[in-house]
């Protein structure tokens, strides 16, 4: 008798992934290794979420992640700007120094 619920999808899941004759085992595992060197536990990948509930909480959450991101985002590229634009003041500076320099040595 097949297992139902959320073990028996597991089962399935497993069972089909090392008949696959293309290597996606291994492939899933190296993807593993990559994004999870320390092998910490992701919760919801290797045990889908059947409750709405929970998925919607997540899905909040991962809202949040990515509003905070995209705010670092603009403040790193408004340093990036600024930074530019000093530099941009300095060279100016420093050209003007120099002009100044020579146009006083000609003069003498």
């Amino acid at each position: 008798m097949p297992e139902t619920g959320v073990d028996g999808c597991i089962r399935y899941f497993k069972e089909a992934v090392v008949a696959d004759e293309f290597g996606s085992k291994e492939w899933f595992e190296h993807f593993q290794k990559m994004w999870n060197p320390m092998n910490f536990p992701f919760p919801g990948v290797a045990q889908p979420t059947l409750d709405p509930k929970e998925i919607e909480r997540k899905i909040v959450e991962l809202k949040a992640v990515e509003s905070w991101l995209k705010t670092n985002v603009g403040m790193v590229e408004m340093t990036i700007k600024t930074m530019e634009m000093q530099k941009a003041a300095l060279e100016t500076m420093h050209e003007a120094a120099q002009q100044s320099g020579k146009s006083g040595k000609k003069a003498k």
